[in-house]
Parts: structure tokens; sequence; C-alpha cells
């Protein structure tokens, strides 16, 4: 992403940011619905990888899967790939996490985690045992309490009326647990955009909202690393985000994050909204879903 020396350590930094975003209205008409979208990581404009990403939101339920991949270029990055998933349930407006599984793997560490949730902690978890560090900061009970999966990280709800965007969607802060580090991404409004169509692009163009993030770690992370000391030095981060057409659903468009050696970059080049499969099955048999 960046000066770090593996992709794990990168992709915890573009999922967390990249997390599709998401809440469902009341209306199951505008509670089904399918985000297909693809992204392209780059570095001083050079491409560096690709990130794939499917959110399905249905009546009470949602599911998230996201695959990237990256290989060493000019040693920003080094070789690695991710591929993680999200289940969960919608209520009273808001994804509650009930499901989170993801392998992530660098040049030095895998790392396969599986975990399930209830009332908004962690009930059990398998993750794999992160390699010997002796400045590595001590996780404990609290820290898998009151918290969310990367993939259901960002939960944005869409403002009601025109294209939901507004700059509350930037007021909150995520409280993320990805089975062995504990921290918190802060969004504070920055400004309102648009977002334009390039050559070959597919999807969306218009007003997006863009977010500042701040990164917070708590515990589980290494003191020494590269990764946490980069993002905590107060670094310039955005999240720019879209709306959904046919939903209140707001999801991750473009993310960057400043660094002298040219600007990391994780820009849409596909962000279709698609109907379901539910929603398809039930239309071809001419049900009212």
């Amino acid at each position: 992403m960046f000066p770090l020396h593996a992709l794990r350590r990168a992709m915890l930094a573009a999922t967390s940011l990249l997390a599709v975003a998401f809440t469902a209205s009341a209306d199951r008409a505008e509670a089904q619905a399918k985000l297909e979208a693809s992204y392209t990581i780059s570095v001083a404009r050079i491409p560096i990888g690709n990130v794939t990403a499917s959110v399905e939101i249905g009546d009470g339920e949602y599911a998230v899967s996201m695959t990237g991949r990256a290989s060493g270029v000019m040693r920003v990055l080094t070789s690695g790939e991710g591929t993680l998933t999200a289940r969960g349930a919608v209520k009273d407006g808001r994804p509650v996490p009930e499901s989170y599984v993801s392998t992530t793997t660098s040049d030095d560490d895998t790392l396969a985690v599986k975990m399930t949730f209830e009332d908004g902690s962690v009930k059990e978890l398998t993750a794999s045992a992160p390699p010997p560090s002796p400045d590595r900061v001590a996780l404990t009970d609290a820290h898998r309490r009151n918290v969310v999966d990367p993939l259901t990280a960002v939960l944005v709800p869409a403002a009601e009326g025109g294209n939901g965007l507004s700059e509350a969607a930037c007021q909150r802060t995520l409280p993320i647990f990805d089975g062995r580090r504990r921290y918190d991404l802060k969004l504070a409004f920055k400004r309102m955009d648009v977002a334009k169509a390039d050559k070959g692009y597919k999807g969306y163009a218009g007003p997006i909202v863009v977010c500042a993030v701040a990164f917070q770690p708590l515990a589980g992370h290494r003191a020494s690393s590269s990764l946490v000391n980069y993002l905590s030095e107060g670094r310039e981060i955005e999240i720019a985000f879209a709306p959904l057409a046919g939903t209140r659903v707001l999801a991750p468009f473009r993310v960057s994050v400043a660094n002298m050696l040219g600007n990391l970059v994780v820009q849409a080049s596909r962000f279709e909204v698609v109907a379901p499969a539910s929603l398809r099955a039930s239309t071809t048999t001419g049900q009212v879903p």
C-alpha cells in the first residue's frame, strides 16, 4: 500500500478502509440489491494490484466477499493475496455481524481467521498464531467486545431523501477486530466531490462524500510494525463513498493515502448495482419479492 513489508499488513488497511459500507431501509424492495465492484490499487499512478468485492443485501440479512492480490513493484509491496467473507443480519436498519472468515498471505506469514459474533461481541474465534514478537501489544477479552469485522466495519447509512449523501456519513468511529488486531478508524467529514467516469469504467458517475480517516491501533499489533507506524503518524487518508442506485446504501468508491514517494490510490474500475440472484429468480417465476 505504501512502504510495507507484507501484503497482509497492506490488506489490513485496504480492506478496513475499502470494506463495503451499507445499511438497509425498511422497505423490502429497497433492501434487496447487489453491488459488484472492482478496484485498481496503484502507487504514483503505477498499478500494483487489484481488489474485487461483492455485497448482497437481502430482506434482513447481508453477505460480503472480497478478494485482493498485489505483486512486488519497485519494492512498494511484497507479493501476497487475501480472501475475506462476512455475513450477518440487518436489525433496526443496522448491519450486525454473525460470521467472518478470512485468509491473507504474504511473504512471511499467513493469517487464517474464523469468527462468529453474538450481540456485537466475538463469541468464537479461531486464528493462526502470529509470528513471535517481544513488542506485540497484548489482547484482552475486552478488545473482543463491541466490535465489528473488517468487512462490516464501515457502516454508513444513507441519508433520507435525494441521493443519500450527507456530512453525517463521516461522523463515526469504527471499532474493528480482524482476529488478531483491535483498532479504530475515526472518520470525519472532509468535502463533497464528484466521481467521473474514465475510459473503460463501468458504473456510477456523480456526487460522492469524502471522509478523512484516522487510524488508532489498540491491541494485537507490534509496536514496531511498519503499517502501524506509517498510519499512526498523521498521514492524510481519505475514503470516498458513493450511493447505490435503488437503495439507501453507501459504498466505498475510492481510497487514497498520501505518500511522498507517490500517493496510494484504490480506485473503482467497476461499480455496478445489479439485482441479486434471489430477486432475479422470483422475477422469472412471476412472484413478487
